[in-house]
């Protein structure tokens, strides 16, 4: 494919929007719903990042319209989400709110390049345990994050969330705090009983609505939201700090990595849930990248894939782009006619969808179903979710990841390797000094060393077959381990024989020194049968000469 068909490939086309004279009014109404159910949670995760609620709505506005038109789904609805939001926790910590729309056009331009190297297929290298690891840790530190915003005191930025709510819970003023869990109950209260009555409610911001009103009429002391924007800010590039960009440089890269991952992941379900197999990854991470660019030049955060959001989509019944960028228009609307009232919603309320979320975000049922499977799995996932909780987000993709790749490793390294074989045809007293050894499985630098303790020649063994047709995979470590071991039988005098090498594997064989190391070139067999022959006549000829020499020795 030219690169000319691969560009047209990550951009958007009239394609994109063929379905949408026949699924509009769907697309229309799974639009609102989106855009009601991220309106709570948008201003939530802008608050849990530490950017602010108006953050939060400008990213789900701006990013998410930008990630409709040109990411590699028809259903994926993007925005803030609560990963990316630990991410940025202690970004602003460290650099201050300013920081982030530098760190998210860096992650964006990222995002692009990666889609044009159409790096997005490698989604598919994170193991299952990872991903389920990953994705519980995560929920435990949204739940975490929430603590300090209802018991207070809040903790000092960038404060690890295992510690901050441990801090919030042991200085808390129990006194204080009786209004704002209250509210949390009537939240999470609400959002359990509501979809009993009808699915179709959306429990979230009508719980959320219904407690403002409560506060507002009763005056409660609970802390607000604040003012939000009743416009969209300017765009606008952000100045650079030559002296911080490389460190600014570094958590772009962390950003961008999770943003690729959680949205290639939400992508993957979203055709599950769809059944629309049209998904292109590498423009998905185009279309995040440009998400990205456009959400720090509103003033916005780094948005990915959102998962939840987009299973409502689907569910709603959206099939085409139309459904998420209707669902921006609606937050969009929300900004301009609304401010005023979302300004005066409890940050509580907005702690305890936060709260709900996060707990229903952990895979408790794949949790079950790894620690029931291998020990090798379990750990990785119980490492993965510790690491992600004590530690990092990516950190703990990259040490899954080598941990799994360890273990994936060994369990090759033990199915592969070499074993010695009875000779299984006509009896021939020559057999008595041939060894033959069977290579199987993969030969690499797990298995090599393995390989070069059990290929020996005892006793009076002459000669000795290397049988290679049972080896799939070989790598420059063994074939390198391979050339050791025929030079090492060479100069105790064995000769060896190799027999059917695949043909894939000749090439490597012959650059490393493989062949060379042959005594002869003609000891090289296709066919087992030509090299036990070829071993027999070896072991014969041998025999003779050695009587030869006893016959004429001096008495």
């Amino acid at each position: 494919m030219s690169a000319a068909a691969v560009l047209r490939g990550l951009l958007p086309g009239r394609a994109d929007y063929a379905d949408v004279p026949r699924t509009w009014r769907a697309d229309l109404v799974a639009g609102a719903t989106v855009g009601i159910v991220a309106l709570p949670l948008a201003l939530a995760f802008g608050i849990s990042s530490g950017a602010g609620a108006a953050a939060g709505l400008v990213t789900a506005v701006v990013a998410g319209i930008v990630a409709a038109v040109f990411g590699g789904s028809n259903v994926q609805v993007s925005g803030p989400t609560g990963a990316m939001a630990v991410v940025l926790v202690p970004i602003v910590g460290e650099h201050g709110v300013g920081a982030l729309a530098i760190v998210g056009i860096l992650a964006g331009l990222l995002l692009v390049v990666a889609g044009v190297l159409r790096l997005g297929q490698l989604i598919g290298l994170v193991p299952w345990p990872v991903i389920a690891g990953f994705t519980a840790g995560i929920g435990v530190i949204i739940f975490l994050q929430q603590v300090p915003l209802v018991l207070g005191p809040s903790a000092s930025a960038g404060t690890r969330p295992v510690l901050a709510a441990f801090s919030a819970a042991t200085h808390a003023d129990w006194s204080a705090a009786v209004w704002p869990l209250a509210a949390v109950a009537a939240v999470v209260l609400l959002m359990l009983l509501l979809p009993r009555i009808d699915e179709r409610i959306p429990a979230s911001l009508l719980a959320i609505v219904l407690v403002t009103i409560v506060a507002e009429v009763l005056d409660l002391p609970l802390a607000r939201i604040g003012e939000i924007p009743s416009s969209l800010p300017m765009p606008s590039l952000p100045s650079v700090d030559p002296a911080v960009l490389q460190t600014l440089l570094t958590a772009a890269v962390a950003v961008a990595a999770l943003s690729a991952i959680e949205s290639l992941l939400s992508a993957r379900v979203a055709v599950d849930l769809s059944g629309d197999a049209r998904h292109n990854p590498d423009r998905e991470l185009v279309g995040q990248g440009m998400a990205c660019l456009a959400s720090g030049a509103f003033g916005g955060i780094p948005a990915t894939g959102a998962i939840a959001r987009t299973a409502v989509n689907v569910k709603a019944g959206g099939r085409t782009r139309l459904a998420a960028i209707s669902h921006s228009l609606v937050l969009l609307g929300v900004i301009y006619l609304a401010s005023g009232p979302v300004s005066r919603i409890p940050t509580a309320a907005l702690a305890a969808v936060l709260m709900l979320t996060a707990v229903r975000m952990i895979p408790y049922r794949e949790i079950r179903t790894i620690l029931r499977a291998t020990r090798s799995d379990a750990a990785v996932l119980l490492l993965t979710m510790g690491v992600t909780v004590l530690v990092d987000l990516i950190e703990a993709v990259q040490l899954g990841i080598a941990v799994a790749a360890v273990f994936a490793l060994r369990a090759v390294a033990r199915t592969s390797g070499v074993r010695r074989e009875e000779i299984d045809s006509d009896p021939d007293p020559a057999d008595a000094r041939i060894a033959v050894y069977r290579l199987t499985g993969s030969m690499f630098f797990g298995a090599a060393e393995r390989v070069r303790a059990e290929v020996r020649a005892d006793g009076d063994v002459e000669v000795v077959i290397l049988a290679f047709s049972q080896l799939r995979t070989l790598d420059a470590t063994g074939a390198n381990t391979l050339a050791e071991i025929i030079r090492s039988l060479e100069k105790q005098g064995v000769t060896v024989l190799v027999k059917g090498v695949p043909s894939r594997h000749m090439a490597l064989l012959r650059s490393v020194g493989v062949i060379e190391a042959l005594r002869d070139p003609r000891h090289l067999f296709d066919r087992f049968p030509d090299a036990l022959e070829h071993a027999r006549s070896h072991v014969r000829r041998a025999e003779a000469a050695r009587r030869t020499r006893a016959t004429v020795a001096p008495a």
